[in-house]
């Protein structure tokens, strides 16, 4: 099955990108297997021919169940994972004929549990990528790069260990922003975070998308998440793209039962902590009225006893 979809743009037809301007990015029936083919035991699809565009400027959010073939089809964008069959077109071009330096550059990737090298220090991560290529990062670019993601220049000279869980993550975006790629690659870049970082390292992240005309594209598990930050939400399971919608029309109901499995998560989660909310509130509220009730009682009583 091929799941056709055009994300932030009109549709249009396979093998026909270059016709369409606003288009960035192009899974053309990418698929990839692992195993022996036609070895129904031993062969598993992890993305089964998926056809999609993403426009350039929008943020997508790539989410579904664990083995639905979302971080795959993420990886074939830059290559870290080629398709069995397909192609993934990037700005019109087929990434597996493109230059590894030039594809890297053109390219942000945030990796899935931060990954920083561990013996390089802060400024040596980010400029990893450009130092790749042959260019030694400037420190000012550096100092530039840790502000983007609002830290303080001075870290570029401290060793990854020594920050906490937020601060390496937020240097693993400023990596991927080193080369000033158009593509934004996200694979679960949050995760690990406490649910306050994860939050305000969302917002800035959304907030950079803007401020440097980027095109995004996010992987998450985490449906809240995908709501609050993309343009756009794109569902799979089973390694096939099943819906293609706004965070609006998801909230309305579209997108069919999978992806409504996956919003009636937060949704019911909201819905909890509201009803938690209400009895609280209306606890508080009888208290409210005992201790006035008690004030009058004791009110009464004093003026009873009054000469």
């Amino acid at each position: 099955m091929i799941a056709q979809s055009m994300v932030g743009a009109e549709p249009i037809a396979t093998g026909q990108l270059s016709q369409n301007t606003n288009s960035l990015l192009h899974f053309d029936a990418a698929e990839r297997r692992y195993g022996t083919p036609g070895d129904t035991n031993g062969e598993v699809i992890a993305v089964d021919g998926v056809t999609c565009s993403v426009a350039k400027g929008s943020f997508v959010a790539l989410v579904g169940a664990s083995g639905s073939g979302k971080s795959t089809l993420l990886k074939m964008v830059n290559t870290l994972v080629e398709p069995s069959a397909g192609r993934v077109l990037f700005d019109g071009e087929d990434v597996t004929t493109l230059k590894q330096s030039q594809l890297r550059r053109r390219v942000g990737y945030v990796f899935q549990g931060i990954g920083l090298f561990p013996h390089f220090r802060v400024g040596e991560n980010i400029a990893i990528g450009p130092r790749l290529t042959g260019e030694q990062l400037p420190a000012a670019r550096i100092a530039k790069l840790l502000s983007l993601v609002e830290l303080e220049p001075d870290m570029a000279s401290r060793m990854p260990d020594e920050l906490s869980g937020g601060q390496r993550q937020r240097v693993g975006v400023a990596r991927a922003l080193a080369g000033d790629p158009q593509l934004l690659l996200m694979d679960e870049p949050f995760g690990a975070l406490d649910p306050i970082t994860r939050d305000a390292l969302g917002e800035r992240v959304r907030e950079l998308h803007e401020e440097l005309g980027l095109t995004t594209v996010m992987v998450t598990h985490d449906m809240a998440e995908a709501l609050l930050l993309a343009d756009r939400v794109l569902v799979m399971d089973a390694g096939q793209l099943v819906a293609d919608e706004t965070p609006r029309g998801l909230l309305g109901g579209a997108g069919g039962e999978i992806a409504q499995g996956l919003v009636a998560v937060p949704r019911d989660q909201a819905e909890k902590l509201a009803a938690m909310e209400e009895s609280i509130a209306a606890k508080a509220a009888e208290k409210a009225k005992e201790r006035a009730k008690e004030r009058a009682r004791a009110k009464a009583a004093e003026e009873g006893r009054a000469p």
